[in-house]
């Protein structure tokens, strides 16, 4: 097997092509520019052939480092993601970033058993609908929405987002809803949603037009908030609202599922395959949907 070019030279070219500029490199490693400038020289010797073209005031890499490029940086994520792992295997912290709907509403009422079962794990559960590199942040694991195909990441199916209307027991009776054309002349939260549209045609209604006006929220923990209230109508899974279902709260007037073509995932770097705060989590996350499996059709506990 050839020997590897001096570790140094690699990393030097990692952060030079990464940034496309010495100088900058040699700001990021604690060098000076003539050796960033140096170490590359001696790798493109090494090598056989110019990493980068030199134009002047500025470089850009070459056609060989253009191919070199992406796989001497996977590497050194490999190896920092690695590292993390041995560190934080000592202080077991699990860093969650999830989706506000399904972090606040289903995972956040249950992940107390979790915290029981395994107290010598500290869980850390931020809610954002921003999709976060976990990569480079300090979160260990995320739930996503989507197809599940995210490069570089294990995706674990958890179940198909769904949705139906839903309202508090008192407007369902005030408004004499007993028919799925009925929520045509209500109040609906967030009434020029495409969903809504969806929703009505899997329950056989011919929808109007999206309709423009009324009250809008971006997640579904404000809108049980407001239709828990009182006021109006809100597409929400009603997986995630169990609770307030059998409390009485909150009411699901009919059986229709509308379900957008995504699921909700598991995902973490295939780098942190193994970490056991990580396979803890997952084997919890299976007996928590296991345990949820006949409250809704068979249908949205299998994948797309």
């Amino acid at each position: 097997m050839d020997r590897l070019p001096p570790l140094t030279a690699i990393r030097a070219f990692e952060a030079a092509g990464r940034h496309e500029n010495f100088s900058r490199a040699a700001e990021e490693l604690g060098m000076t520019q003539a050796a960033i400038s140096y170490q590359i020289r001696q790798l493109e010797d090494r090598v056989g052939r110019a990493l980068f073209v030199r134009g002047k005031g500025r470089v850009r890499l070459s056609e060989a480092g253009l191919r070199l490029l992406p796989a001497i940086s996977a590497a050194f994520g490999g190896m920092a993601e690695a590292f993390a792992a041995i560190r934080e295997e000592d202080h077991e912290v699990l860093s969650i970033t999830s989706l506000t709907s399904i972090g606040g509403a289903w995972l956040g009422a249950r992940i107390g058993r979790f915290q029981l079962r395994h107290p010598d794990i500290a869980v850390r559960l931020s809610l954002s609908n921003d999709v976060i590199d976990l990569s480079a942040s300090s979160f260990d694991v995320a739930i996503r929405a989507g197809k599940g195909n995210w490069p570089g990441m294990r995706s674990e199916f958890l179940f198909r987002q769904h949705l139906a209307p839903m309202c508090s027991p008192a407007f369902l009776e005030m408004h004499a809803i007993r028919r799925p054309e009925d929520l045509l002349r209500v109040e609906r939260l967030t009434p020029d949603d495409p969903w809504w549209s969806a929703w009505f045609e899997a329950a056989g209604v011919d929808a109007p037009p999206l309709q423009r006006g009324g009250m809008y929220m971006d997640n579904q923990l404000p809108e049980a908030s407001v239709v828990m209230s009182g006021f109006g109508v809100a597409l929400m899974s009603p997986l995630f609202w169990r609770a307030e279902m059998a409390s009485g709260r909150l009411v699901q007037p009919f059986g229709t599922l509308y379900m957008p073509g995504n699921s909700h995932w598991l995902v973490h770097p295939d780098g942190r395959v193994g970490l056991r705060k990580i396979e803890r989590l997952r084997e919890w996350l299976r007996e928590e949907v296991a345990a949820d499996k006949g409250s809704l059709p068979a249908e949205v506990w299998e994948p797309f």
